[in-house]
């Protein structure tokens, strides 16, 4: 009897990891110049399972920009410098000096900035022997639970979001935070807005899916206090990783992932204080939430 093959697709194998979102594609190799067909195929998965993962590759520098090229411009972090020679390219870097990891807690890239990241793409140079897992959210599934209520009465607002905002920050900014927590170089923003206001329900420009739009850069909702704002916060924010909306991902020296920030929150996980992680990421411009 001939092995079953998922219909959908002609080029991948696409083999869904958990019940909310998440999927490994096999049948690829990013490194190469692919033609339209195959991007599409990918595209239609990243869309159907929000954040993908891809075991195996060898990518330098050059051949994941190549591919993240083919998705739109490249998104440039505004506080944290780039690699030297390639700096669109954030190489995320803890060691067993460091005291914090870069991106653990719940967030989705870059939602502070006027036109967050569409997505991103993170490669694993080295990794752990255990530990520096990294979980996804579904925000679909965050606001679709929702009460019919909560719904209504969400759909209007609006929320602050900060890139000096992360509650785990003790109100310090980025890089005095960082100071003595991490080796990664922390750079002025210059003139890009780092406060920006945005639905708190957004609707996916692709599937059209209205999607919860929370995460650690929320510092409050249009309109309110602080005080006011911060319970409904806190309810979202808890509500919006509950463990069925979930997956994680366990990182093996050449795996790539690659997330959709329009409808996912992710959180790296810091639990391998004694060992090295280094990864490549790379973000893509997106469009203005509506």
């Amino acid at each position: 009897m001939p092995e079953l093959r998922n219909s959908q697709y002609r080029h991948l194998e696409v083999s869904r990891i958990a019940g909310s979102l998440g999927a490994e594609v096999e049948g690829v190799d990013l490194s190469r110049d692919l033609d339209d067909e195959v991007i599409g195929e990918i595209r239609q998965a990243l869309l159907d399972n929000l954040v993908i993962f891809f075991r195996d590759q060898r990518l330098t520098p050059d051949r994941q920009l190549a591919f993240a090229r083919r998705w739109g411009d490249i998104h440039l972090h505004p506080y944290m410098a780039g690699m030297d020679d390639y700096p669109e390219v954030l190489e995320i870097r803890k060691t067993p000096a460091d005291k914090k990891n870069f991106g653990g807690s719940w967030h989705s890239d870059q939602m502070f900035t006027a036109k967050p990241a569409m997505g991103t793409m993170l490669y694993a140079k080295e990794v752990p022997s255990a530990g520096g897992d990294t979980l996804f959210t579904n925000q679909y599934l965050a606001y679709e639970s929702l009460s019919e209520g909560m719904r209504a009465m969400l759909d209007p607002l609006k929320a602050v979001s900060r890139g000096d905002n992360f509650s785990s920050h003790d109100g310090k900014t980025r890089k005095e935070f960082y100071a003595d927590k991490i080796s990664m170089k922390v750079k002025d923003p210059g003139e890009t807005q780092t406060t920006t206001t945005h639905p708190l329900i957004r609707t996916h420009p692709e599937t059209g899916r209205r999607a919860l739009y929370i995460g650690g850069h929320v510092h409050k909702l249009e309109n309110m206090t602080e005080a006011e704002s911060r319970p409904l916060i806190d309810f979202l924010m808890q509500h919006s990783t509950r463990p069925e909306f979930t997956c994680r991902f366990r990182w093996q020296s050449g795996s790539v992932a690659f997330w959709d920030n329009r409808c996912t929150q992710h959180f790296a996980i810091n639990d391998y204080p004694a060992e090295t992680r280094i990864m490549h990421r790379v973000t893509i411009c997106g469009d203005t939430p509506f």
